[in-house]
């Protein structure tokens, strides 16, 4: 049986660095996340959080290095592990910059593994392993910059992966600021890669090589996918017409947030 590695926080405007420290948690055995509801961080940061539980619930569960995700009760203490009832850890893991004597202490006189990852360890933006193909499964591509990923890209990517293994080309940094601006994309492209890459529900993350709105032309000539996926947003730039020269099957989601979730907009939550 794998080790029960917890971590717990409030994982509120979860980014890259949260992702990553996660992922390597993750090595350690089966992970949860221990979340702290909206009321334990307005207590501790003296302002409502920025994404609500349930939305952060979300985030956390799309991640493909989180085994589960608890949302707990009570009162939290941050040197404490919060209670789960039935669950029982055996391995701690915080980061460096959040390790303390008290943590430590609390750890090991409840017999559980304290275990700290530094800065170090979680550098960098590594690409998430292969994910075993499915035999008979379609290949599903769709495009975009996911800029500022969040809940509504995920949501997104939740249903185009309902129609096959999914694949999600990226535009790169040069054709990002050419089709909007100096300033974008406000995320470097390895990075928005890793993001992209990290959900469960995306079986391979790459940057498009082209340029224009059909930047991933040169990867998806060599993928042949069955299936082009866009939101509403996205239908445009040609890319209907371009299924049909390839005979590609194209088809339009709506943009329909996840159940009990605000709709999101990268350029909002940017700031552009």
């Amino acid at each position: 049986m794998p080790d029960q590695v917890c971590v717990t926080g409030g994982f509120d405007d979860l980014r890259a660095p949260h992702v990553r420290f996660l992922e390597e948690a993750s090595r350690l055995g089966e992970l949860t996340v221990l979340l702290w509801p909206d009321d334990a961080l307005r207590e501790m940061t003296g302002r409502p959080p920025k994404f609500s539980a349930a939305e952060r619930l979300y985030f956390l569960n799309a991640l493909r290095y989180v085994s589960r995700v608890v949302l707990v009760r009570g009162p939290i203490h941050p040197d404490e592990l919060p209670e789960a009832p039935g669950y029982s850890p055996s391995v701690w893991v915080v980061g460096g910059c959040r390790h303390s004597p008290a943590r430590q202490a609390f750890a090991r006189a409840r017999g559980i593994q304290y275990r700290v990852l530094d800065g170090v360890a979680c550098s960098g933006y590594p690409s998430p392993p292969p994910t075993p193909a499915l035999p008979g499964r379609k290949k599903v591509i769709v495009t975009g910059c996911y800029d500022w990923l969040h809940t509504g890209h995920i949501r997104f990517f939740e249903e185009a992966s309902t129609y096959g293994d999914l694949y999600v080309g990226l535009g790169n940094d040069a054709n990002i600021e050419a089709l909007k601006g100096p300033g974008h994309p406000l995320i470097k492209q390895d990075e928005r890669r890793y993001m992209v890459g990290s959900i469960r529900y995306v079986k391979h993350a790459f940057i498009s090589s082209g340029s224009g709105l059909l930047d991933a032309d040169p990867e998806i000539r060599q993928l042949r996918p069955d299936l082009y996926v866009v939101n509403e947003d996205g239908d445009r730039g040609g890319k209907r017409e371009y299924c049909q020269q390839l005979g590609i099957e194209y088809r339009v989601l709506k943009r329909v947030p996840a159940p009990g979730l605000p709709a999101r907009s990268s350029t909002e939550l940017r700031g552009f």
